[in-house]
């Protein structure tokens, strides 16, 4: 599988793994990925600031970004903010950062941004994420004007939850390098 477009990796809290989809994704195709200064007690400021700089080292136009957890909630702010008109985002189990059930130690990350994102988008969800209700999923989706794919009982679809080499989630990145 080739891809077109330029793909930045974008992981939530705690950062991914070396055998999370996303990690394996970056080793497999050269994807570039975000370095965030700190994973563990991240600001949003900060987060959407680095992101903004790695976007702003490419064709913005050929950008599609891929986040995960906490990252969705990331671009949806930097989104607002910074109103770059990206290629794509594919936007994997947005976690719920305004519920009882997300962890503590994030500063500025609510409420979730309901905006229309400016760029084509796909949320990928799961029906039975400790972080996200399929709800608040489906809202997140709706708000953003993303396609929503619910891929069923996936948790958090994260290393824990099973997935490592994820086929079906290329197959969606692919969809919006086209």
């Amino acid at each position: 599988m080739t891809f077109n477009s330029t793909i930045i990796i974008h992981p939530g809290l705690g950062n991914s793994g070396p055998a999370h989809w996303q990690s394996l994704w970056e080793k497999q195709f050269g994807f570039n990925r975000v370095e965030q200064k700190d994973w563990e007690t991240p600001v949003c400021t900060d987060w959407i600031n680095t992101l903004n700089s790695h976007v702003q080292q490419h064709d913005s136009s050929n950008v599609i970004l891929v986040g995960h957890s906490l990252a969705c909630t990331t671009i949806a702010y930097w989104a607002q903010k910074f109103k770059v008109n990206i290629k794509g985002a594919l936007l994997v189990a947005p976690s719920d950062t305004e519920a009882d059930t997300y962890p503590p130690g994030t500063s500025g990350f609510t409420p979730v941004p309901l905006i229309t994102l400016p760029f084509k988008s796909i949320v990928v969800a799961s029906s039975n994420d400790y972080y996200v209700t399929p709800e608040r999923a489906a809202l997140f989706a709706d708000s953003w004007g993303s396609e929503l794919v619910n891929i069923g009982d996936a948790g958090h679809i994260n290393v824990a939850s099973g997935y490592g080499e994820w086929a079906q989630g290329l197959e969606l990145l692919k969809q919006l390098d086209n």
